[in-house]
């Protein structure tokens, strides 16, 4: 059971808004900073089962100075501890002017898991190394710039959103690269814990989604995303074989505006 939801918080940043066809984000403000933080509580049904946190953090390495750095925790609560305790922290280094990543890693604890991954994307040679607990490195080719599962939410994020529309992103992890398709829907009013918010909600095509989905024929992958400049991604729903899952903003670093 916990497993199945700590996939969905992993979803919840791996799904990105859909481009406006006529935008782009050079010469504007990036909607968002250094120090942005995001919060949420993840609920299985109504039970709280954890929390997660993204932010933007500062550079790790002269060498990625001009670079950007984002960050992602999830961890259960004590509740669901005591089923399959979790505590995951991702990060993500994407090249400053956001149009590739550099760098993937994630350190897993999860149940009785333990793994160190570092992902390695060379593009002059066309190809990305993943190397997990200090093992030989697992090399998958890649036919030009690619988004890991973290970055590809904010690089989103510097354009307006196009309800309706449709996007394919190209998107590798270190051991797959695959085009993921997210369709757009409505602007809608939904309800978070600080307030009420317009949104507009995506859905990803689940056949490109493994583990629980692939058991479920009605599962379900929602996430809104604020209808404003900042566009911030405000909640993920999911419905799957074993039940239904809620992350809910809870906090924003500098804080949200626009809640009714």
């Amino acid at each position: 059971m916990i497993r199945s939801w700590y996939l969905v918080a992993l979803f919840a940043v791996s799904l990105a808004p859909l481009l406006a066809s006529d935008s782009s984000h050079q010469g504007n403000k990036l909607p968002f900073q250094l120090g942005e933080r995001l919060e949420y509580e993840m609920k299985w049904g109504f039970f709280p089962v954890g929390s997660a946190v993204m932010e933007v953090v500062s550079q790790q390495s002269d060498a990625e100075k001009s670079a950007i750095t984002i960050r992602f925790h999830v961890r259960t609560n004590s509740f669901a501890d005591t089923f399959y305790k979790v505590r995951t922290s991702i990060t993500s280094t994407i090249d400053s002017s956001f149009s590739r990543t550099l760098k993937y890693e994630k350190s897993q604890h999860e149940g009785k898991t333990r793994r160190e991954i570092e992902v390695l994307y060379d593009y002059a040679k066309g190809e990305v190394s993943y190397i997990e607990n200090k093992s030989e490195p697992r090399v998958t080719p890649i036919p030009g710039p690619v988004y890991d599962p973290l970055s590809i939410a904010y690089f989103f994020r510097l354009h307006p959103l196009d309800p309706g529309g449709e996007v394919i992103l190209p998107t590798c992890d270190g051991k797959r690269y695959q085009d993921v398709i997210v369709r757009a829907g409505e602007r809608e009013r939904i309800s978070l814990p600080s307030g009420k918010i317009f949104a507009i909600a995506t859905n990803p095509a689940l056949k490109n989604l493994g583990g629980v989905f692939n058991k479920s024929p009605k599962g379900m992958l929602k996430v809104w995303y604020s209808d404003d400049e900042r566009r911030v991604p405000v909640r993920v729903s999911s419905k799957v074989i074993v039940g239904s899952f809620t992350a809910s903003l809870v906090k924003a670093t500098p804080p949200l505006l626009g809640y009714e």
